[in-house]
């Protein structure tokens, strides 16, 4: 990824005077795990106990000459900070340590300017960091210089932003523009999409819970599977941003739009929620949420309600959810998951209860079906043609009368077979 990769120490502030919603040494793991997905080795951690954040260096004087130190010993050429810096904070940090200074925000938009793939997404990335950057620009000038020579100089920072302001203004215009234009024709095809009348069942969930992996597990359980429609899943954080849709059918006329969205993460940073809100609006559409939870992870709860905090600010939290505890296979025997309404323990990569959860996918969006044994005369024989249309035939035989048939019939039509019927 990197012709040279970078070394990094990472540094966050406890804050004891403000109670976090995310406790200090998870937060730096998960912080660690985006390091090296964005393709950094991770040197070391520093964590400042402090009751409240430095204006000039965000943590204390005296850890910032520690970190120095660390710096020079461990021969680190990059300090990320757990939290968002102002401009300032970054450049006074970068001048008494001599080394780049990002943010976690900057450092999650360099990991999603890495993997945006589609146009959309990557105006989308390039609007978050133009928007992260600007009111940053005072303290920037160190990493804009080198222009794309690590992380949190990518994209925007290739064109020496720090030279004009305006121009800056103008891309942000420019892009709006244009993703106006994309999201128009994003509700043309959702238009063409409902007239179809298919119900859309969205997945969402934490990054890496597996959503892209499920996709693919139900794609391939689906009628006329096609190897081409799967999509590109991998265990890493953010492995995908762009939206992905398919059709899936499955026996009994459960058909249905399958939507894959972009992975939450905590501290997801505002502008990029923001700027991925007309992708994320895929979600309000959707007739059925799949809550996608990594059970694996021991933070389920916390990625859980990370998840649910993010659709709220969507909107969408009031929709109906199927919460998938997933990745089963890789948790230990005697592990204790939390029994609650509408939920379902799987493993999309081992294909365990996914058979339940198509169960649960119809209850929710199916058609409403009932059996029936029919007695059709030889004179009404259009009518098993008909059946075919209305539901599903799972048997005939020509007898005497006419000919009897076991047949699953959606409810909406069983006006046309009711006085058929030889159980009522």
């Amino acid at each position: 990824m990197y012709e040279k990769k970078s070394k990094a120490i990472l540094v966050g502030l406890n804050n004891t005077g403000k109670k976090e919603s995310i406790d200090i040494e998870i937060s730096m793991n998960e912080l660690s795990e985006l390091t090296k997905a964005a393709g950094a080795e991770v040197l070391s951690i520093a964590i400042q106990n402090r009751p409240a954040v430095d204006v000039t260096y965000f943590i204390g004087k005296g850890k910032v000459d520690e970190i120095k130190q660390l710096c020079e010993t461990l021969e680190a050429d990059m300090v990320i900070f757990n939290d968002e810096l102002s401009g300032s904070q970054i450049r006074n940090l970068e001048e008494t340590l001599g080394v780049d200074v990002i943010d976690r925000t900057a450092l999650i938009l360099d990991i999603f300017a890495q993997r945006a793939r589609t146009k959309e997404g990557k105006l989308q990335v390039e609007l978050a960091q133009l928007k992260y950057r600007m009111p940053r620009l005072i303290g920037l000038g160190r990493q804009l210089s080198q222009q794309g020579a690590g992380i949190g100089t990518r994209g925007p920072g290739e064109k020496k932003l720090e030279t004009d302001r305006r121009h800056i203004l103008k891309r942000i215009d420019d892009i709006e523009q244009e993703l106006k234009e994309v999201k128009k024709n994003r509700e043309v095809q959702r238009g063409k999409r409902s007239k179809s009348e298919l119900p859309i069942v969205a997945l969402v969930g934490y990054t890496n819970a597996g959503k892209s992996t499920l996709m693919n597990s139900l794609l391939k359980m689906s009628d006329q599977y096609d190897e081409a429609r799967e999509v590109y899943a991998e265990d890493m954080l953010f492995a995908t941003l762009d939206v992905s849709l398919r059709r899936l059918s499955f026996p009994n006329k459960l058909d249905f739009i399958l939507t894959d969205t972009v992975g939450f993460v905590s501290k997801l940073p505002h502008a990029l929620v923001n700027a991925f809100k007309a992708t994320l609006e895929e979600v309000k559409y959707a007739d059925l949420l799949i809550h996608v939870i990594d059970a694996s992870n021991e933070e389920y709860n916390l990625q859980k309600q990370t998840t649910l905090d993010v659709l709220r600010e969507l909107g969408v939290e009031n929709k109906n959810i199927i919460n998938v505890y997933n990745k089963v296979d890789k948790i230990l025997d005697g592990t204790l998951l939390p029994k609650e309404e509408n939920a379902l323990c799987i493993s999309a990569k081992a294909n365990k209860n996914l058979d339940t959860l198509i169960e649960h996918i119809r209850n929710q969006i199916g058609p409403d079906i009932i059996d029936v044994h029919l007695l059709i005369p030889y004179d009404k024989g259009n009518l098993i043609s008909s059946l075919h249309n209305d539901g599903v035939v799972l048997g005939s035989e020509y007898v005497e009368e006419g000919i009897e048939v076991k047949a699953r019939v959606e409810k909406m039509y069983y006006h046309k077979y009711e006085s058929f019927n030889l159980d009522k």
